[in-house]
């Protein structure tokens, strides 16, 4: 396909605003491919008003039409090839390894939604039979589900260009639950998210699903995203990125008169434990674990480790020679854009500028334009505690190594951290998790995902994943971004009271046509 650089209005191409802007190569700083319109208030309009409009028809097609409509998408997604590796490479300086990579990530995402709602059994139907006999007032028949809530907003990711973007998991849970998707496309990748969508269009064609099913707008700024979020046609919002912009947005949906749900992933240092056995027995292969987790994609994940947590003993000091050697055998690597690149360099100054914050060691300097160093600072458990600043992420290959005197002292850390997205636990077989044991029930309410013996980048897509946790990590701990209960963002429930079965959805109706698990009259049926 040839790129056109023009907005995705349903199954209408339109580029009528005269701004536009190119992306750049992270690697060269120039200017590169085809230029990109801003959206214009006729087109964002147009692309709500006929998400508005396809609702109804959308919101009622079969899990059998949106599992082939979904898996039309990922077969789309394969035939795109080359084109799509070499675009995303060059608008995000990531290695074509890692793209191909995410792309089967994405790929497999999005055929785990298609099957899992073809099974049915989400929609979470409970039928309660009348009992018109019941004193001292007889009990109605009742029943309810899961049903979508309209059109739903979703902001393109920057670091996961492929599987948090266009096509990532906050677009398909979305379609899988029925609901039309307008996606902001991020300004770094367009023309990856160019591909995306034309794919994501296609598949809908081909699907016969309605037209404003999916829609996409191109901004380098924030205007489109304002308007979208308070548009009166949007009904929820899903966005992955920074504290600023993801709080911002939330605030901004609190203000319209009618105040809508914002979804943000937003800020996690995602601490690791490391407990004195753990320690004393494994320092070297916990040490080479943590550096590999903290320069994985120039630390460019939400789950990048930003934060290990000791108790000062018997193996610490093996720990931190180690660290630091495999800190200084990195090398640099280009970020996703010249302003992630610069604001990880000023952020790791103001961590640094701490008087009791001392480097233990560093990469060598960056060669190349919008390049990371690779740093390990050190502090002490009494002066981490002194400053709030150093609980702030650093986006990038930098993490903080904070040394505690005692066992006493790390638990009152733990307990003063904000919400993260995962808390990691080095420990021992039992005897570590003995001696700290309030330590686990103390995360379980400081974080989403708690990982035992390993590091946390590393997401694994499935039914169980968990990837939220308590504010400021993301702006609501009950959901999930990764995993399929993430459709639980973009459905509500309806109960149906004494409703005649001609007007009943097939998910509630007597003799389950559908066939699917449901719960009735409090046990679980398959009737």
């Amino acid at each position: 396909m040839n790129l056109t650089g023009q907005h995705f209005l349903g199954f209408e191409r339109s580029g009528e605003n005269p701004g536009h802007f190119n992306a750049i190569n992270p690697a060269s700083g120039q200017p590169i491919g085809v230029k990109y319109p801003l959206a214009g208030t006729n087109e964002i309009n147009r692309a709500l008003v006929k998400a508005e409009e396809c609702f109804a028809t959308y919101s009622a097609t079969t899990s059998k039409q949106r599992f082939l409509f979904l898996n039309m998408i990922a077969d789309l997604i394969l035939e795109a090839g080359d084109l799509l590796i070499e675009t995303c490479t060059a608008e995000t300086g990531l290695p074509s390894g890692r793209i191909t990579g995410e792309r089967a990530r994405t790929i497999n995402q999005i055929r785990l939604f298609a099957d899992f709602i073809l099974e049915g059994s989400w929609v979470e139907a409970a039928i309660d039979t009348a009992i018109p006999e019941r004193q001292p007032a007889p009990r109605p028949d009742i029943r309810s589900m899961l049903i979508p809530i309209g059109p739903v907003v979703v902001f393109g990711a920057g670091n996961f260009p492929l599987a948090f973007s266009v096509a990532g998991g906050d677009t398909i849970s979305a379609l899988a639950g029925g609901n039309p998707v307008i996606v902001k496309a991020h300004p770094a990748h367009p023309g990856t998210s160019e591909i995306i969508a034309n794919c994501i269009t296609e598949a809908a064609k081909r699907s016969e699903m309605p037209d404003g099913t999916f829609s996409m707008l191109y901004d380098s700024g924030y205007t489109t995203g304002r308007a979208l979020v308070m548009h009166p046609q949007t009904r929820a919002v899903a966005f992955t990125g920074s504290f600023s912009g993801g709080k911002a947005l939330y605030d901004l949906a609190q203000t319209r008169p009618d105040p809508i749900p914002v979804f943000a992933e937003m800020s996690s240092v995602n601490p690791i434990f490391i407990l004195p056995e753990a320690l004393e027995k494994s320092a070297e292969t916990i040490a080479k674990a943590i550096a590999g987790s903290v320069t994985l994609g120039a630390g460019q994940f939400c789950t990048n480790p930003g934060l290990v947590i000791l108790v000062d003993g018997a193996g610490s000091g093996h720990f931190l020679e180690t660290l630091g050697d495999e800190i200084r055998k990195s090398v640099p690597q280009t970020m996703l854009t010249p302003e992630i690149a610069e604001n990880y360099s000023n952020r790791v100054r103001k961590s640094l500028a701490n008087k009791d914050t001392r480097i233990l060691s560093e990469a060598a300097e960056a060669s190349l334009p919008n390049q990371s160093r690779p740093v390990i600072a050190v502090v002490s458990g009494v002066d981490f505690e002194k400053d709030q600043n150093l609980v702030s992420e650093v986006f990038g290959p930098f993490s903080l190594v904070v040394r505690c005197d005692t066992k006493t002292e790390m638990l009152r850390i733990a307990r003063s951290l904000h919400g993260q997205l995962t808390a990691s636990i080095f420990h021992d077989a039992d005897k570590d998790l003995d001696n700290f044991n309030d330590l686990p029930v103390i995360l379980k309410t400081k974080a989403g995902r708690l990982v035992f013996n390993g590091v946390p980048t590393g997401v694994e897509v499935c039914h169980a994943m968990i990837h939220g946790g308590p504010f400021p990590a993301t702006t609501d701990s009950r959901f999930t971004s990764v995993g399929t209960s993430a459709i639980k963002r973009f459905v509500r429930p309806v109960a149906f009271q004494d409703c005649a079965q001609s007007i009943l959805p097939s998910e509630l109706k007597d003799g389950n046509p559908l066939g699917i698990i449901r719960i009735i009259n409090g046990k679980r049926s398959s009737q």
